[in-house]
């Protein structure tokens, strides 16, 4: 047999163009892999222990202050703790403004525009909150395990304000910012009473639209020393 017979044959030009798209195809699947990797499991883990050290700060300095008087709700690391048992996400840190510069850091915040937000210690008003449903700590993700009549509750320094869900919009324009009113007529509320509205995005992985529940305040109570929640807490 001849030594050019056996001799390989390099590949046409064709056939090495094919490969290499191959390849690039494999490097392309392998970094948008790792993207995903990060996008949704490390920046969590980044998120949580960002809102973790925070949180820690709060409780800190409220524990510095206890015998001290009450005053403004607002501190420089966050106002208090949302705690939503039917979305099974622990407690969540709450500070001000919707940025994402805020929410990266695994919190959920108030509106302070384009409509401002009530806060809860307010006579009348919408406590008006905004976290991020995947990645960054992910904390509104299972907002649609929410369901009318499930408590939502926020803490502060000295009251549980226990609010109770009674509407749902499970898909709206992310410009519709109706739904921040101080009244919120789209849930159906015609006159001021004491409204908490959570939102976030839908569907779930992108930011096309909004998912929006609303709550209304049934009560306060006292923290006590051990901090014991309220009994839908429990």
């Amino acid at each position: 047999m001849e030594a050019s017979v056996l001799r390989r044959r390099r590949p046409g030009p064709i056939a090495a163009a094919v490969s290499l798209l191959g390849e690039l195809l494999i490097t392309a699947g392998l970094v948008l892999g790792l993207f995903v990797v990060y996008s949704l499991w490390w920046t969590n883990v980044l998120a949580d222990r960002a809102a973790n050290r925070q949180g820690d700060r709060v409780r800190d300095d409220w524990a510095a202050s206890q015998n001290e008087a009450p005053g403004e709700l607002d501190t420089g690391d966050g106002i208090g703790f949302l705690h939503v048992p039917a979305m099974r996400n622990g407690e969540v840190l709450v500070e001000k403004g919707t940025s994402s510069e805020v929410l990266n850091d695994g919190v959920a915040g108030y509106y302070t525009e384009p409509i401002k937000s009530a806060l809860p210690q307010d006579k009348t008003g919408n406590f008006t909150l905004a976290a991020h449903r995947d990645g960054h700590g992910a904390k509104f993700h299972n907002i649609d395990k929410l369901k009318k009549g499930d408590p939502i509750v926020f803490e502060t320094k000295n009251d549980w304000f226990v609010y109770k869900v009674y509407a749902i919009l499970p898909e709206t324009s992310k410009y519709n910012v109706k739904v921040l009113q101080p009244i919120p007529k789209e849930s159906g509320k015609t006159k001021a009473g004491r409204y908490i509205t959570l939102t976030t995005c839908t569907p779930v992985y992108t930011s096309r639209y909004r998912y929006v529940v609303w709550g209304e305040l049934v009560r306060v109570e006292k923290v006590n020393s051990k901090r014991t929640p309220p009994v839908e807490l429990r």
